[in-house]
């Protein structure tokens, strides 16, 4: 049988459950509006104890984060995600999820050929990328100023 690529695409798109956007649109707000609630209400319960804003930021962060990769191991954020969709990637926390669930998934490799390597093929690219990003930025920068 020889498939064309208007063959696979028909095949590919009878195949996909269709999606019901008039739910999801709205759950995935909703539920990505809550976790940057939460964000806030960790935001100012850091600020009253006298903390500056800035460090209260970096805290808000680091809890997110950690909150993040702690329902990932049981699977609860997996369950959240896959009803709420895309609201559960709000950067911080999506990308948590993203690399606590690679090293989940590679454990059973061992500490340093499973979950020391498989955690970075999330994570490798975005650093990478990151990392030239911040030289390019920085070097049109010192260009302009």
């Amino acid at each position: 049988m020889n498939i064309t690529p208007e063959l696979y695409s028909d095949m590919s798109r009878q195949a996909s459950p269709r999606s019901n956007s008039r739910v999801n649109v709205p759950v995935a707000f909703i539920t990505g509006g809550c976790i940057c609630v939460a964000g806030q209400l960790i935001l100012s319960a850091v600020e009253s104890f006298g903390i500056g804003h800035r460090a209260a930021a970096m805290w808000t962060s680091v809890i997110l984060i950690a909150l993040s990769a702690l329902l990932t191991g049981p699977g609860i954020y997996g369950k959240l995600a896959k009803h709420a969709g895309a609201g559960t990637l709000v950067p911080i926390t999506g990308f948590s999820n993203a690399i606590s669930s690679s090293a989940i998934e590679s454990r059973s490799e061992g500490f340093v050929l499973g979950v020391g390597t498989k955690i970075f093929t999330i994570a490798g690219p975005v650093i990478l990328y990151g990392c030239a990003a911040s030289v390019v930025y920085g070097i049109i920068y010192y260009l302009i100023v």
